[in-house]
């Protein structure tokens, strides 16, 4: 991005670094030095289109191309009204063109196609759909909501765990301290063997190590097992009950797929199958597919079977199961040629 260069004051990167660049609705770039020139009473034009912008809605440039901040911008304004689900249309082809629509609108907008027509079309649906936006915006905001609760749990969760496991460490370290003490005095005072003293210490340590991990693994176990989770270890069911999730949508009943052979209508004769046409010497006068070619999945047995198959399609023919087929149509005709000319 240091080629980068204000079209007003023609500044570039390479030789400010400090220069941030700024977009807005236009998607052309200005630096932030101008932007504060031209628009110091809070509106101007655009030095290079002259449309009228507003100075608070400049931002930073985040890519290096401004046309896709412009699109950035356009996409989320537009999606905002344009919030409609699959649950809200009856069939998936219907939902599939609505999205189809909604493209067709931000493409239109982003590179200024028509753009009369389009407000319009955009105006139009606010007007028809503003309910269902409004109450699409409120699910998601509520959705949004149930979000940051599982989240925040799930970080008060773990934020528990580690209290547990650094509580238990400290009680380990406690107890392994207490043994040591214990050690000394009994090597100091006691009468007893030292060895055989030595040997029961390192045993109770052992148990004090077995007995640790199972007194956290337990006590952080309890707090897992009152809700389940998602795949990705997100905990549902925090809210008291599953109900505020949205029931999953109906799917349509549809037959099972079942495979149908494809039926060729030839006003000619039936070409041969492919699989018979290196047997009946169809490749003498094709050339043979390069290595490259076969790599790519090509063999000349596919062209000369669409080249007979276009042939045969052109062809007028006579079928057997009509009264005379094409051969005794002809004889037939070749007899009364004879019979007129006897006559």
């Amino acid at each position: 991005m240091d080629d980068q260069t204000c079209p007003k004051c023609k500044t570039t990167k390479y030789r400010n670094p400090a220069m941030v660049l700024m977009v807005n609705a236009c998607g052309h770039a200005l630096c932030e030095s101008c932007v504060e020139l031209l628009f110091a009473k809070g509106s101007g034009a655009c030095p290079e289109c002259k449309i009228p912008l507003r100075r608070n809605n400049f931002r930073v440039q985040l890519f290096e191309d401004s046309a896709v901040d412009k699109e950035v911008d356009i996409r989320k304004r537009i999606l905002k009204e344009f919030n409609k689900r699959q649950e809200d249309f009856p069939t998936l082809r219907e939902y599939n063109d609505y999205l189809e629509e909604v493209e067709t609108i931000i493409f239109n907008l982003v590179f200024d196609v028509d753009t009369t027509n389009t407000n319009k079309i955009i105006d139009n649906y606010k007007r028809e759909n503003k309910d269902i936006t409004q109450r699409n915006k409120n699910r998601q905001s509520q959705e949004e909501m149930e979000l940051e609760e599982l989240l925040e749990a799930e970080k008060t969760q773990q934020q528990e765990k580690a209290n547990l496991y650094v509580n238990a460490e400290l009680e380990e370290k406690k107890q392994k301290h207490k043994a040591r003490e214990k050690l000394i005095d009994e090597l100091m005072f006691s009468d007893a063997d030292a060895k055989s003293i030595v040997a029961s210490h390192v045993q109770a340590t052992a148990a004090i190590a077995k007995e640790q991990p199972k007194l956290a693994a337990a006590s952080g176990g309890a707090a897992v097992v009152k809700s389940s989770k998602f795949s990705s270890g997100i905990q549902i069911g925090l809210r008291g009950t599953q109900n505020s999730f949205l029931p999953i949508p109906k799917q349509e009943e549809l037959p099972l797929y079942s495979y149908t052979a494809t039926v060729f209508d030839y006003n000619g004769p039936t070409p041969p199958a492919i699989e018979t046409l290196g047997r009946l010497n169809y490749f003498a006068n094709i050339r043979a597919a390069n290595t490259a070619e076969r790599a790519g999945g090509y063999t000349e047995a596919l062209s000369c079977c669409r080249a007979l198959q276009e042939a045969m399609g052109g062809l007028f023919y006579c079928p057997q199961s009509s009264h005379k087929n094409f051969s005794t149509a002809v004889t037939d005709l070749a007899g009364e040629v004879d019979d007129m000319e006897t006559t």
